[in-house]
């Protein structure tokens, strides 16, 4: 499987939706019979909870999620080969953000951090044109814009805010006008909310959009170690592509070397925006998602012995069917 999308062909979207339905086998065969769909935000409350479920079913709502994620997952096997941040181009980014974005069964519905995934691709996609771009103002612009945008839907969104900041420390020399304009992107959107809320008399629900971030810190988060099992093939495989980026990490080109810096300060403020929720819920890790995929795309595009990274990916499949079905 791994050495197949290796290639740059074809076949291999045919086989990503195959690779996609089977990571979700388990689940539709336990396929509970009601699926929540909350959205928490005020503004992703224009469409209400009770309409979402009365237009999804439980199935929709699965198949629904499968075909976003495959579309995030061209999307960001796309942008990792037009920047070449593998060293050649192949369908591994998306094989390997599929099957992330497919390891927990909360993982498999529709929720807002999936929706927000779009974003991070978006970000993703802006931040990597810094290198090349003189006057990066449009682009910190755009992207401040893209995050209120996010924030929307999905409110610890808000921390990608640092994030413009950090790919700015990573690739551009300090220009005090390139971080404003991300922050006056991000104002002008709400600038513009504030206004719609205001003209239909409302301004108390504008008020309640920051309402997360006078709530105390989220300290009282649950763990069952039988619920996170599948995550332990994908540890293992995350600290074998550690060591083998490690390796070859100072003999890379500049700009590669500054894009992992990025999706690592990405993956660690999806982490750690979790303390931005009022309540627990692994799906907020959706998050982390691309970050993951880079890295572990990288450690199977570059390994040799085949039978250890074929061997490694069936273990991360067979886990993720096996616990999806118990």
């Amino acid at each position: 499987m791994i050495n197949q999308f290796r290639k740059l062909n074809p076949v291999n979207l045919l086989l990503l939706v195959l690779v996609a339905f089977v990571l979700r086998i388990g689940f539709f065969y336990s396929l509970p019979e009601k699926i929540e769909i909350s959205m928490e935000e005020p503004i992703s409350k224009l469409i209400s909870n009770e309409a979402l479920q009365l237009f999804f079913t439980p199935l929709s709502n699965v198949l629904s999620a499968m075909i976003l994620t495959i579309a995030q997952a061209i999307l960001f096997n796309k942008i990792v080969n037009e920047h070449n941040l593998l060293g050649k181009p192949s369908f591994l980014p998306a094989l390997m953000f599929v099957t992330v974005s497919s390891i927990l069964p909360p993982f498999l519905i529709i929720s807002a951090p999936l929706l927000c995934n779009f974003m991070s691709l978006w970000i993703i996609s802006k931040f990597l044109k810094l290198y090349r771009n003189e006057d990066a103002l449009s682009v910190m612009f755009d992207e401040g814009m893209i995050v209120a945008a996010g924030t929307m839907i999905y409110f610890p969104f808000i921390a990608m805010l640092l994030l413009l900041w950090v790919s700015l420390v990573i690739f551009r020399p300090f220009n005090w006008r390139e971080w404003i304009a991300a922050l006056l992107g991000f104002i002008t959107v709400y600038f513009f909310v504030a206004v719609y809320y205001y003209w239909h008399d409302m301004l108390g629900s504008f008020y309640y959009i920051w309402k997360p971030l006078t709530q105390p810190v989220l300290t009282n988060i649950p763990f069952k170690l039988n619920d996170y099992l599948p995550l332990i093939p994908l540890a293992v495989i995350c600290l074998i592509s550690s060591f083998a980026l490690r390796q070859v990490f100072f003999k890379s080109f500049v700009q590669v070397r500054k894009a992992y810096q990025v999706f690592f300060f990405m993956f660690l403020l999806a982490l750690v925006s979790v303390i931005l929720k009022t309540r627990f819920d692994v799906i907020h890790f959706l998050l982390c998602v691309s970050s993951v995929a880079i890295l572990i795309a990288y450690y199977f595009l570059q390994a040799r012995k085949r039978w250890i990274y074929e061997s490694l990916y069936l273990i991360l499949v067979g886990f993720i069917i096996y616990f999806q079905v118990f």
